[in-house]
């Protein structure tokens, strides 16, 4: 009789422990930190200008990998500057077939953005030149 009542309620209680615990990991969801849709990421990283230039070289793996990461952290850093309706511009214009550098042309940016795009751009330029450049070494 004892075990019998054991058995129940150890059964109950896994029981209970599914039923409290299971469904609140099935419905957690991340939080995505990341505002710019992912389309366009995808988008802009495969149609940058600097996909030409690294194309004909040969990279290794890691480079290209590190390449891949300099770019997503430019489009992050682009997302940040832009607001909501830009970055929907964007994406269509991305979208029409523009590489990155025509789409934000087609914002018509103020000045303080234009200039903290074009900073931006700068910057993951060279990002992208000094990884290429240790290929050549």
């Amino acid at each position: 009789m004892a075990i019998h009542l054991i058995k129940r309620l150890t059964v109950f209680a896994t029981t209970l422990f599914f039923v409290i615990f299971i469904p609140g990991i099935a419905l957690a969801a991340p939080v995505q930190i990341n505002p710019i849709p992912s389309i366009i990421i995808a988008q802009i990283s495969n149609t940058t200008t600097g996909a030409s230039l690294f194309s004909d070289t040969n990279l290794t793996p890691q480079q290209q990998q590190q390449i891949q990461a300099v770019r997503q952290r430019r489009n992050r850093e682009i997302g940040a500057v832009l607001n909501s309706s830009q970055r929907s511009k964007l994406a269509h214009n991305m979208r029409s077939g523009d590489d990155i550098n025509q789409g934000l042309k087609k914002l018509n940016l103020p000045p303080e953005q234009k200039d903290l795009v074009n900073a931006i751009m700068q910057f993951t330029d060279l990002k992208m030149q000094a990884i290429s450049s240790r290929n050549s070494l």
